[in-house]
């Protein structure tokens, strides 16, 4: 497993490095480009939350950014300083009370663009894993000859 850290001050203009992170990334990795879109709105949208919702903008705080990539699945982790939420008790942003709120849509988006997002310490770490594509021309187990 190869894995990369960054560790950002809480300032919204950080969002950049974290997408010349994810470009960086890419290219290491040769992360496909399908796979690639899903990663840059779901991870700056994780980091935003991050800066905006759990550090308050409290460039003293850190956002820490670990990506680690095996063979089948690149996996982020996005922390950060501040009190933590309750991701168990979301609303949810398509209900027709809902649709007209302005935000809200950050953890709804991010759960339907990666394949697995967990939440741990009390909200302050959340893990977005996203599946990889079978090596060159494997397929359901089977290698190509």
């Amino acid at each position: 497993m190869k894995q990369v850290k960054i560790q950002i001050p809480s300032l919204v203009e950080n969002i950049r490095v974290v997408e010349s992170f994810i470009d960086n990334s890419k290219d290491t990795f040769h992360i496909e480009d399908d796979i690639y879109g899903n990663i840059m709105v779901a991870v700056t949208e994780a980091v935003n939350n991050a800066i905006r919702h759990g550090n308050k903008f409290d460039k003293d705080k850190t956002v820490l950014l670990c990506l680690s990539i095996d063979q089948d699945r690149v996996k982020f982790e996005i922390e950060d300083q501040g009190p933590g939420f309750d991701f168990t008790n979301l609303q949810d942003p398509t209900a027709p009370e809902n649709l007209e709120n302005p935000g809200g849509r950050g953890i709804f988006l991010i759960r339907h663009l990666a394949d697995e997002v967990e939440f741990t310490k009390d909200g302050r770490k959340v893990e977005l894993t996203f599946f990889l594509p079978p090596a060159n021309g494997e397929a359901q187990g089977h290698a190509v000859a």
